[in-house]
This record gives C-alpha cells, structure tokens and sequence, in this order.
C-alpha cells in the first residue's frame, strides 16, 4: 500500500511540475538566468520531496507553487523595468576588445583565462586576433564577433541579391494530413492529392512527411 502511494504521490508531483514549467515559460538552460536556473534546482528538489513525504504532502506543494508564482511574478518585473533586469539577471560583460584582452572583467566573471581560450576555441577561433570582441551574456555563454576580415563571406559583400527563402510547412505526418498547416499554405486536399499522385503514391497513409515551402516546392 505505501508503494502505491508513492506511485501516485510520484505522479501527482510530475503533473505539478509539468505545469509550472508551462508556467513559468518555455526557456532551456542556456537561456536562465543564474537566479532561474537555481530557482529550478529548487523546485525540482521540492518536487522530489513531495514524491515522498506521503504525511504532510501539502508543505511541499505549497512551496513548489510559491517558488515558481516568485519566478513568474520576477519574470514579469524584470519584462517591464530595466533597472530591475540589471539587478536580478545582471548585464553582459566585455571580455575582449580591439585586441585587448579585460582581466578585470575576466576576474568579475569568475572565469580564467584557459577558460576562456577554451570557449574561444570551441566557437572556431583559436587566434585571438581573429576577434573583434567577446562578450559574457547574462546566461552564462560568450557571444563572439568576428573581424570583418574573418567572418564568412555573405551575398551582400558580392551585391546578390538571393530569392528569399520560405518557412517549410509540414502538410503530411504520419500518414495524416495536418489540415490547419494544409489551409495556412493556401492550398488543398485536391492539390496535396494530385503533388502525391505525381510521386506515385496512391495512399496518404503510406507518406510519413511531406513538407512544401510558400512556393508549393
């Protein structure tokens, strides 16, 4: 019986986690902030208290809700104030500029010179002198520019003017037509059926994807 409760004590804390997650928005770990990273830590571990505290499961499900309506209600806060954004994410750090390398702001960023050579490297610069500069986001990942000279080269430098390409839009999945994406192409079943007849293929059921961008490509 008490593993049956743990059972459902372990999934009622997944639903609940599961919903404030949908709450509190729809951001993966590189793009928290230091305070919503361990605000998540925190929540998680909560969640795992609930799964297991069968007499007094109510105490973690109230801290649970109180951590993540915090995180949304600072979320909200810092969306509107600017000084407040500063406060609680901070603000992005100059590590490297016009050749000159910052160790103040390296020592501010609790981040060693390897450390830093390393991210370099893993980015595709293994010269320093191929930088323009490197920044420190508020999430914790360095933002490299490159000198003009280094990045690749782009059709504006040689004055083209490439067709604009489309979004892909799945009309087919599984073998079942996705009716909204099939009327937001501006087309359909008849033109979808005739695209298909033109493959030989008699059946949707036997397309698992079939995807056309704006152009009906």
């Amino acid at each position: 019986m008490d593993i049956l409760k743990v059972v459902l004590a372990s999934l009622f804390s997944i639903v609940i986690l599961f919903l404030l997650c949908k709450w509190i928005g729809k951001r993966q770990i590189g793009q928290l902030s230091m305070f919503d990273y361990i605000n998540s830590i925190t929540i998680g571990s909560i969640a795992a208290e609930l799964a297991t505290n069968l007499e007094e499961w109510e105490k973690p499900l109230t801290a649970m809700l109180v951590y993540g309506a915090a995180t949304v209600f600072i979320n909200i806060l810092t969306c509107k104030s600017l000084a407040l954004r500063k406060f609680f994410n901070g603000k992005p750090i100059v590590l490297y500029e016009h050749g000159t390398l910052y160790k103040a702001n390296l020592m501010r960023a609790k981040l060693d010179i390897n450390e830093f050579l390393t991210q370099c490297r893993v980015a595709g610069y293994f010269d320093l002198t191929q930088l323009e500069a490197a920044v420190l986001e508020t999430n914790g990942q360095i933002s490299f520019l490159p000198l003009s000279q280094e990045r690749p080269v782009t059709p504006a430098d040689l004055q083209l003017k490439p067709q604009q390409e489309q979004l892909a839009i799945s009309l087919i999945l599984d073998g079942k037509i996705l009716p909204d994406n099939l009327r937001y192409s501006g087309r359909d079943e008849a033109w979808l059926q005739k695209q298909l007849h033109s493959q030989d293929i008699g059946q949707i059921s036997d397309v698992f994807l079939a995807y056309c961008d704006m152009s009906g490509a």
